[in-house]
């Protein structure tokens, strides 16, 4: 019967104080809703001052991220202290310092990832709409949020890649300029005149309209092949992925087409027996 009473006594206290913090609990939420109304009009305020500007998309994320998540804290910490008033903002900050590192060794990697993607959107480099090698995944920036980037993989897939990874390992921008170098090996017969192959290589792949003039076309001979002496045929083309295949492709065509214009063989393997006596030969007759 005490017990009964007990918790009697217990619900209907907690029940009054529940009455008696109604109105600090109202108070809180319009503080909340106000935080919410502030923190969209505040990301509108800065979409406005920042397209007059020529910011990059992801740091215009980035403000927008950052300005929600102050106005926010903000918002918080007031409703709070007003539904805690014996909760001061000091102690508030304290008691969130200490959560905070508790939180972070929970979560490391996602903290890791966040503070790499707020340093990759503050770089010069890698923007949405270059292309990129890294960690042998190659494809096109679709976007890049706090956490992850999403790659578009030249074969058509998406790639979710950890923006730690971006971070902490070499990044190929393949598109960071409009034209980049490409090269190939072409052989030739070895009794071939290899300056005069090498004129020839040079004539047509000069002859190319996607191959740019002002860089010109580098051909060195490299090496001895088993059947062939190697020629490294250089050029430069525009950057993208699409550009490279279509001027490799136009380049090998020229210069299959221009050796055999001009007489010159493009050796296959060839195999020699050599036997150390002499074999001899059957017929049908015997």
């Amino acid at each position: 019967m005490n017990t009964l009473a007990t918790l009697q006594d217990q619900l209907i206290g907690m029940g009054e104080s529940l009455i008696r913090a109604l109105p600090n609990i109202t108070i809180a939420l319009v503080i909340l809703v106000i935080t919410w109304v502030l923190a969209k009009f505040a990301v509108k305020i800065a979409d406005r001052l920042t397209n007059k500007t020529d910011i990059r998309p992801s740091l215009r994320t980035l403000l927008d991220t950052l300005v929600k998540l102050a106005i926010w804290l903000i918002g918080l910490m007031t409703a709070l202290t007003v539904i805690m008033p014996g909760l001061t903002p000091a102690s508030l900050v304290a008691g969130l310092g200490i959560g905070a590192v508790a939180i972070g060794f929970a979560f490391q990697d996602i903290f890791e990832n966040f503070l790499a993607g707020v340093l990759i959107m503050l770089r010069e480099k890698m923007r949405i709409g270059d292309v990129i090698e890294c960690e042998g995944i190659i494809g096109k920036v679709e976007n890049i949020t706090l956490r992850e980037t999403y790659v578009r993989k030249l074969s058509g897939e998406v790639t979710l890649v950890p923006n730690s990874i971006l971070f902490k390992n070499p990044v190929e921008i393949l598109t960071d300029d409009t034209s980049r170098r490409h090269e190939i090996v072409a052989g030739v017969s070895y009794d071939t005149d290899l300056d005069h192959a090498a004129q020839v290589i040079v004539d047509a792949v000069s002859e190319l309209p996607m191959v740019q003039k002002d860089e010109g076309v580098d051909v060195f001979a490299c090496e001895f092949n088993s059947s062939s002496v190697d020629f490294r045929v250089r050029w430069w083309a525009g950057s993208k992925p699409r550009d490279m295949h279509e001027s490799r492709d136009a380049v090998v065509r020229a210069i299959k087409r221009g050796l055999d214009d001009a007489g010159i063989e493009i050796p296959f393997p060839y195999i020699t027996h050599t036997f150390k006596e002499a074999v001899p030969i059957g017929t049908p007759d015997g």
